[in-house]
Formats: C-alpha cells, structure tokens, sequence
C-alpha cells in the first residue's frame, strides 16, 4: 500500500515540475485584450456596413459573415493558432473561435482523403452546432409564426 502512495507522490511531483506556470492575471488580460479587439474590429464592421445604408440586421448578419470567413481564413494560413496560443479563450469565445473550430478539423483531417475525410469528419465539430443552430431556428421561427 506504501508503495502505491509513494508511486502517486511522486507521480504528482513530476506533474507539478513539468506543467507550465500560468499567471492567472495576465493570461485574462490577454484574453481579454485579444477578445475585445476581435468585438471592436466587428463593431467597426458593423458600423462601416450601417453607414453604407444596411440596416441593423443586415450589418449583423453582413459582420458576422465577415468575422467567420475571416477566422477561417486565418486559420487556413496557420496565424489563428498563433493568436489562441497568446489570446487563450480571448480567441475563441467570439464567432472566429466557431470558424476556427471548423476549419482545424477539416485540415486535420484532409489527409484521409477529401470524402472520407474532410467531408465526414468535418462535422464531428460542426455536426452538434449545426444540429441545435438549426434547431433553435426552427423553434424562434415557429414561435414567430404563431405569434405574428
């Protein structure tokens, strides 16, 4: 029995040694930082587009578009990596975080082939958002209808 605590011991010791130190304090403020960038450059979107003579809800749907092309992109050419190694949930909690969550698996797994990859795989990340975006829709639509 003694050796098994002793085992665990120094099990958790060697975690301890090799895991990265994390500053609480500043890893938020990056995040938050990096965050509040990414909502700042979709409000100045936003505001660009309403000024073009959108309305609200087309600028919304116009910044949103953007913001996700944008993320996936950045991701295609391996800088939102980068960013989410610096930002930490700062980078993924906005909608490019979505983007980036799709479009890593795809590269992941286009190796295995375009059909058996790529376009099966794509959705074990994108299959359960799709699933319940299309299902919240259905419900707000339905309740639009009924009420309206």
């Amino acid at each position: 029995m003694e050796k098994i605590q002793d085992k665990k011991q120094q099990y958790q010791q060697r975690v301890e040694e090799i895991s990265p130190k994390v500053n609480l304090l500043a890893s938020s403020a990056k995040a938050f930082f990096v965050g509040g960038l990414i909502c700042t450059f979709g409000q100045i979107i936003t505001n660009v587009i309403k000024n073009m003579g959108y309305s609200s809800d087309e600028a919304a749907m116009i910044t949103s578009i953007t913001l996700v092309f944008i993320g996936a992109l950045l991701t295609g050419v391996d800088i939102y990596d980068n960013i989410g190694k610096y930002a930490g949930a700062g980078s993924l909690i906005p909608i490019t975080g979505f983007a980036n969550s799709i479009v890593s698996s795809a590269m992941e797994f286009k190796k295995e082939g375009y059909i058996f990859g790529l376009g099966a795989k794509i959705f074990t990340i994108a299959g359960p958002v799709l699933v319940y975006g299309l299902l919240a829709s259905m419900v707000v639509g339905l309740y639009h209808y009924l009420i309206y």
